[in-house]
């Protein structure tokens, strides 16, 4: 096949493929692949640092701040920290943009500006969490220090009284029975609202669902009330921890079943579908496969329940009341928590409570942190991928079911090695080799009859070759003239008398 280039007017041949370059971009090409592509086949760096790329963001942000300043100093009225810092960061991604299309295409400037975007929105995350986590540390150093202000309670001490007296011990018991309270009731009931929307969908899933999600929006105080409502006016229960406890669940509930429902939207259908067709009900499949598979994300989801519960403060202000002495009883007297201890200490116009309260802010965020690293050290790592003391603990079940397998099959092997070797040994059964004598005399195979228990011979079997007549041989013909009653035939491949040939006498058997 020749094809006419239009260009030259000469015939060329068609090549049938084309070589494409290699993975390095040093493959092998033909004059007519360059001829038909026209440019050469250059791989795009996706990722790295280059020079020109770090000129552009240095050259882009620094005309940004140029042109801010002009406008907010020379060109315009402009007037304001945040105005000024938007402007310049709007004018950083345009200038940006134009110096990476110099050099790019269009799909490769829109990649730069979101890659710019999105580190900058990272970054001011992180410093805005520096910012409070730093400032918080900062403005509470002076109680930190102090011993005394992790072990004792505010009861003997005042607003005037200095950092070495009181504490904030009984805040800290407070949070943390109040937290276990929530947790004990949210993490069961959550868990399993969220396994019923997964895996039963109907109406009423629906609109538990439905639910769910107002509940999302549910402003604390109106949590607080509620239980206050319930509880304590309505029981006459008096104000505790454990008042406070249900309010911070109501609290906690919605945010865990929203992001387990998540969680467990995300466990691949396959694995719940091999698991039943091996025969397993729904709950052992969701107890063995679903919940095991979603275990990290259940953590998280966990996570974010107490991150939402451990800082409310106006629930347990209506349900646990205020006090300053240690109570270790949640079911009577009034109980404080971290937060409201924190609203409790700022509010005052002393520096020493002022510190007081933001050092026991600055506990409460570690105390955030420790719960998420014993949640996070209970939820394990994610699907197929496994710690040290997991590889052994799986390393050991798998060698269990190695041994375990060999002793069952080992049996069967042993019964089939001894039947094989009973037939190399030559032993033949007798009903296999009377069968074998007759297939080969008659023709066809016949199952040979067993004889008496004596050892008689049975009626039925054929003649002996020791050189004697059978019986029925012997016997004389019928009366009528019919024929005499004659055995089975004699096989054709034996003779029936010793001589070659030879016929037997009928009066003395002696063959002649």
């Amino acid at each position: 096949m020749t094809v006419v280039d239009l260009e030259k007017g000469a015939p060329q041949d068609a090549p049938r493929s084309i070589p494409r370059q290699t993975a390095e971009g040093k493959g092998p090409r033909t004059a007519a692949a360059s001829a038909v592509t026209g440019l050469p086949d250059v791989p795009r760096r996706i990722g790295g640092v280059t020079r020109s790329g770090v000129l552009s963001v240095f050259g882009a942000a620094a005309s940004g701040l140029c042109v801010a300043v002009l406008l907010f100093g020379e060109l315009a009225p402009f007037s304001g920290a945040l105005g000024f810092f938007v402007t310049a960061y709007l004018s950083f991604l345009g200038i940006y943009a134009v110096l990476t299309g110099l050099e790019e295409d269009g799909q490769a400037v829109r990649d730069r500006v979101m890659t710019v975007v999105l580190w900058s929105a990272g970054g001011m995350m992180f410093a805005a969490l520096t910012l409070v986590v730093g400032f918080t540390a900062w403005r509470g150093r002076e109680a930190l220090p102090h011993a005394n202000f992790f072990t004792q309670d505010m009861q003997a001490a005042g607003p005037l009284d200095p950092l070495t007296d009181g504490g904030i011990a009984h805040a800290m018991l407070g949070t943390l029975i109040m937290i276990t309270i929530a947790l004990a009731i949210t993490v069961p009931l959550g868990l399993a609202c969220a396994v019923y929307l997964n895996q039963i969908p109907g109406r009423f899933s629906r609109f538990v669902r439905t639910i769910v999600e107002a509940m999302t929006a549910l402003p604390s105080i109106v949590a607080g009330l509620m239980v206050y409502a319930v509880w304590i006016l309505n029981l006459g229960m008096q104000k505790s921890g454990l008042a406070a406890g249900f309010a911070i669940s109501v609290m906690m509930l919605p945010i865990v079943i929203r992001a387990a429902d998540v969680v467990l939207r995300l466990v691949p259908g396959t694995l719940t579908e091999a698991s039943e067709a091996l025969g397993a009900p729904r709950w052992r499949t969701v107890w063995h496969v679903v919940l095991p598979t979603a275990r990290s994300g259940l953590a998280t989801a966990v996570i974010l329940g107490t991150a939402r519960g451990i800082g409310e403060t106006s629930p347990v202000l209506l349900t646990a009341g205020f006090t300053a002495a240690l109570n270790a009883d949640p079911t009577s007297g009034p109980m404080i928590s971290l937060p409201l201890a924190v609203f409790n200490f700022v509010k005052s116009p002393e520096p020493t409570m002022i510190a007081r309260g933001f050092g026991a802010a600055a506990v409460l965020m570690a105390l955030v942190l420790v719960l998420f690293v014993i949640a996070r050290v209970i939820g394990g790592r994610g699907p197929g991928h496994q710690n040290k003391r997991q590889a052994r603990r799986a390393a050991r079940a798998s060698r269990r079911d190695v041994t375990r397998f060999a002793e069952l099959h080992t049996p069967g092997l042993e019964l089939f090695e001894t039947g094989s070797s009973e037939s190399d040994g030559g032993t033949e059964h007798p009903e296999s080799s009377a069968q074998t004598g007759a297939s080969e005399g008659s023709g066809h195979t016949e199952r040979p009859e067993r004889g008496a228990g004596n050892g008689a011979p049975s009626p039925d079997a054929p003649a002996a070759d020791n050189g004697e007549q059978s019986p029925e041989d012997n016997a004389p013909a019928a009366a009528d003239g019919g024929p005499a009653p004659q055995g089975p035939p004699a096989p054709d491949n034996e003779t029936r008398t010793g001589g070659a040939g030879g016929n037997s006498d009928p009066a003395t058997g002696d063959a002649h």
